[in-house]
């Protein structure tokens, strides 16, 4: 009897134990669970204020910007510096604000023709892993932009145009908010000429656009391996013109 007794109350002990430290073990969690919480609210913060500082610093800076500037368009195979339209002025200030802002910087050129076009700009690649969910082509930034055709600017080689949806559903051929495309080869773009709104030129990499329209591609156009944009920047010419703005100095004087 006394042996029962004693084994009974070894297991009740037992089982208090466990349950003790089952109640630590989840106390600790939960504690680790909150302190990651709070962390990550944190970090969020830190990135919200670093995004709000640098559209204020890209708002400022679009004010100086000389008439046509010239950004940076850098990648993993090379630079490609494009020189934006001052008569195309709606695309010309949104390029330049989603540039400056750092909207651009890891995306990819996720649709590449050899013997057309490279095209980029969709926030959807940002998050490659997310690749055979997200439908690569119909990101934005929630917006569309008007329609811009100048007749002088055609899809010559290096020409830089926006892309957008088909006809059917946007019958006023307005523009992606962020999709941009360059001209590979003129003379199968020429089609596009008074469809889509040319915005600007390459002034200097024509050969970067060769290497990127030469990668391997899917039958959907991606490149097999990722060709990124690292960041479109403002050239340093075009910088230089913006401080002088900026500070009121007058380059003819200089």
């Amino acid at each position: 009897m006394k042996h029962s007794i004693i084994i009974t109350l070894s297991i009740a002990a037992i089982a208090l134990i466990a349950v003790g430290c089952n109640s630590r073990a989840k106390k600790t969690q939960q504690k680790a669970q909150e302190e990651a919480a709070i962390e990550q609210a944190r970090q969020d913060s830190i990135t919200q204020a670093q995004k709000v500082q640098k559209e204020k610093e890209a708002m400022a800076t679009l004010q100086n910007l000389p008439d046509e500037p010239i950004f940076d368009i850098v990648t993993d195979l090379g630079t490609i510096k494009v020189r934006l339209y001052s008569k195309t002025a709606k695309h010309r200030e949104n390029f330049a604000k989603l540039a400056l802002s750092g909207y651009y910087d890891g995306l990819l050129f996720h649709r590449v023709i050899n013997g057309f076009m490279i095209q980029g700009g969709d926030p959807f690649t940002r998050d490659t892993s997310a690749a055979a969910v997200a439908k690569y082509g119909q990101g934005g930034p929630g917006y569309t932009i008007p329609a811009e055709f100048v007749p002088e600017y055609k899809h010559k080689k290096g020409a830089l145009a926006a892309a957008r949806r088909g006809d059917a559903a946007n019958p006023k051929k307005e523009s992606s908010g962020s999709q941009f495309y360059i001209v590979q080869d003129p003379q199968a773009c020429a089609q596009l000429d008074g469809d889509y709104t040319v915005f600007g030129e390459t002034v200097e990499g024509l050969d970067v656009i060769d290497r990127i329209a030469q990668v391997a591609t899917d039958k959907k156009d991606r490149p097999l391996h990722d060709v990124v944009i690292k960041q479109i920047k403002l050239d340093e010419k075009s910088t230089s013109k913006v401080e002088e703005k900026s500070s009121g100095e007058n380059p003819k004087n200089n």
